[in-house]
């Protein structure tokens, strides 16, 4: 019995090293922030999204897409499904795209509505 348990979880094994990307996609050397509106707050696994509204140098809204880390890693630094609301005004660090697309991998959060958040927000 113990042999097919054995079995089953190393078959498994792929599929959970599948799912998850590397991080490669962003410039870890570089850090922005971007002020703006948030669109949508994604408490997901495995990595929880910040969908934020963010002025060009025109005036013109575009959407930033902020990767965060996981759901279990963010509630250990007192963040929850609520952190985030909708049209809530936010200053964000992140390391940007590579390719120079809008969003990034999250860094810290610097303001929610103005005021600096009293939860650990920081990688």
């Amino acid at each position: 019995m113990k042999h097919l348990q054995l079995c089953i979880l190393l078959s498994l094994a792929p599929l959970v090293a599948q799912a998850h990307h590397s991080f490669a996609i962003y410039d870890s050397s570089r850090q922005l922030t971007i002020e703006g509106t948030v669109k949508e707050f994604q408490w997901t696994n495995p990595h929880v999204w910040i969908h934020v509204m963010v002025k060009n140098d025109k005036g013109v809204e575009e959407q930033w897409n902020v990767e965060c880390t996981s759901v279990n890693f963010l509630e250990r630094r007192g963040w929850s499904r609520h952190t985030f609301k909708l049209g809530d005004k936010v200053s964000i660090t992140l390391a940007p795209l590579r390719d120079g697309s809008k969003g990034g991998s999250f860094r810290k959060v610097n303001s929610i509505n103005g005021v600096e958040p009293r939860f650990e927000a920081e990688e």
